[in-house]
């Protein structure tokens, strides 16, 4: 397990580069994810470097609450099985393992990997990456008061550190997700923190990668166009100047195309400025173009100067939780929901009310339905609390009692249940020269590495509309018949990337789908501020939607509490499309 890495000097040093193509494979884009992808992308072709992420912000919390009840916990324990089956495998193809799996606990991990390559003889190096845990200095920051953890996200230069001095493993906690790649290519290339075009396009290459199969045709708007039931995992050929062709390993299933790519790209992002610990990469300056079958190129990005300030995960916890769903059968759907609340609200004594009491309504119900279930709706009760008591046996007794007594066809999914504690993700941000980034080597030695030398805000950037359309008749019909889509969470935020597939069809949809008309579309998003970014190489409109989340996914605000599926709502949406685009 020797191919490929150079050493760096550190942030600033220099260093002879290689010319040689750089394979990163991607193997898992949360804890969780397929167990066989390690497996299937160590024997499906030749790789250098196989990469797997498997943290998020829900994960942290669960990794949190694992480390309270033991300390030595606090990695992603799945991590640990993969390697026990395919440690061998590893060092047999030559091919280096870098994760940010060690979660909470790097060091940890690292030394349970230890110990497993010894029970399985097979010589490792093993090193780790630490320095993002703020925790234990909470009150010197000025990060919430109740938080379980607080992770700054760290960049590529500690991974490439532990790469260029020998590790076969390294294992890190919360490091940028495309640091997972740019710090492969750091080591590889010999990069510099001057060398920002080249680490912008890592880090775009490293966010491709970062999801796994939503790269390859997985969760992608257009599935039925392609062989998705098993789709292969990605990876990235990385050249020296910093561009990319995103591919697979022959035979797997699932696509590659510029639509895949496009889709993950917009994926959990916002503007055009993509800002990380080691650069600022600039998305409006993306190219994507074919380079054959299952293969897109990613080159011409531009990279800014990395912000001053690292972001900070903060997780909390944020009280108790439950939930009771009624089923409302038939008739009088509305009258028989009104009548729910207010027999609940009069059963409830004033002292045992939950902070928080949250009725939604799903009309799931058809009318002269051929079975009971599609004719029935959903009326489900959300309680929050920071006292357990009042989201627990009082509210669960309340809702009981009411079942001889309240609407005709009275009946509950389940029986309540005792309620459960809820996290609170907030974003905080530090000093990057505060946060003590460190290289843990496999013989103990500590490497500090340096914060990036230069810094600075980004620039502002002029966002220009294409011609639009010439005027002409129109047809009612689903966005989704022109339009892809992919959402997902930043915390309590939403980001919604739109994208057309023809030049036309990018006119018609950065003139059409204002922040307004998106509101129209989707009016849950009334009470939220909205931010619109055009962003043209894609050809693709940006949405970011602050607050429509409440406090992130742990907190389950809202229905799809993660925002996967928002996209897919916005595009059976009808509108009034062109004909000439249909």
């Amino acid at each position: 397990m020797r191919a490929g890495c150079r050493q760096p000097t550190g942030r600033g040093g220099a260093l002879a580069r290689t010319s040689s193509v750089l394979r990163i494979g991607n193997a898992s884009g949360f804890y969780g994810d397929r167990f066989a992808a390690v497996r299937e992308m160590l024997t499906g072709g030749p790789l250098d470097v196989l990469t797997g992420d498997y943290l998020a912000e829900l994960t942290m919390l669960i990794l949190a609450r694992d480390r309270l009840r033991d300390p030595s916990l606090g990695y992603a324990r799945t991590f640990l099985r993969q390697m026990e089956e395919c440690l061998g495998l590893a060092r047999e193809r030559g091919v280096r393992i870098v994760v940010n799996a060690g979660g909470l606990n790097p060091a940890g991990l690292a030394e349970q990997l230890r110990v497993l390559a010894q029970r399985l003889g097979v010589p490792t190096a093993v090193a780790h990456v630490e320095g993002d845990d703020l925790l234990p200095r909470r009150e010197e920051l000025g990060l919430p008061e109740r938080a379980l953890a607080a992770n700054a996200y760290l960049g590529g230069f500690g991974i490439a550190e532990c790469l260029a001095r020998g590790a076969d493993v390294v294992v890190t906690g919360r490091v940028t997700d495309a640091a997972l790649v740019a710090g492969p290519a750091i080591a590889h290339f010999g990069w510099t923190a001057a060398d920002l075009d080249a680490l912008a396009g890592a880090v775009v290459a490293g966010h491709v990668l970062e999801c796994g199969a939503q790269a390859t045709g997985g969760n992608y708007a257009f599935f039925g166009e392609h062989d998705v039931d098993h789709p292969g995992f990605p990876l990235a050929e990385l050249h020296p100047d910093g561009s990319s062709v995103i591919t697979k390993h022959p035979g797997t299933g699932g696509a590659v195309t510029i639509g895949t790519v496009t889709a993950q790209l917009l994926y959990e992002t916002g503007g055009p400025h993509y800002l990380g610990p080691d650069v600022t990469a600039r998305l409006d300056t993306v190219r994507l173009t074919e380079d054959g079958p299952d293969r897109v190129r990613i080159d011409g990005v531009r990279g800014e100067a990395p912000p001053p300030t690292l972001k900070v995960g903060c997780n909390s916890l944020g009280g108790h939780r439950n939930e009771v769903v009624f089923v409302l059968t038939g008739l009088d759907i509305e009258a028989k929901a009104a009548l729910v609340q207010r027999q609940f609200a009069a059963a409830l004594p004033p002292e045992g009310r939950p902070a928080e009491l949250r009725w939604t309504l799903a009309r799931t119900d058809h009318p002269d339905a051929p079975t009971e279930e599609a004719a029935s709706a959903l009326l489900r009760l959300t309680a929050r609390d920071r006292d357990p008591a009042k989201v627990g046996r009082e509210l669960g007794k309340a809702a009981v009692e009411l079942g001889l007594a309240g609407y005709p066809g009275f009946h509950l999914t389940a029986p309540p249940g005792p309620g459960a504690p809820y996290g609170v993700f907030s974003a905080a941000y530090a000093d990057a020269k505060l946060v003590e980034h460190t290289a843990v080597l496999p013989d103990g030695r500590r490497i500090a590495v340096p914060p990036a030398p230069v810094t600075g805000q980004p620039a502002d950037v002029h966002e220009e509309l294409p011609d639009p359309l010439p005027p002409g008749p129109t047809r009612r019909a689903p966005l989704g018949m022109l339009l892809g889509a992919r959402s997902g969470d930043k915390g309590g935020d939403a980001n919604l990337g739109v994208w057309a597939r023809t030049e036309d069809a990018w006119r018609w949809l950065a003139h059409t789908l204002t922040v307004e008309k998106l509101r129209e579309l989707l009016p849950e998003t009334a009470e939220s501020p909205v931010a619109r970014h055009l962003l043209p190489n894609l050809r693709a409109v940006n949405f970011t939607l602050a607050g429509l989340l409440g406090e992130g996914v742990a907190a389950q605000h809202r229905f799809d509490p993660q925002a996967k599926a928002l996209g897919e709502w916005l595009r059976s949406r009808h509108v009034d499309i062109p004909e000439v685009l249909l």
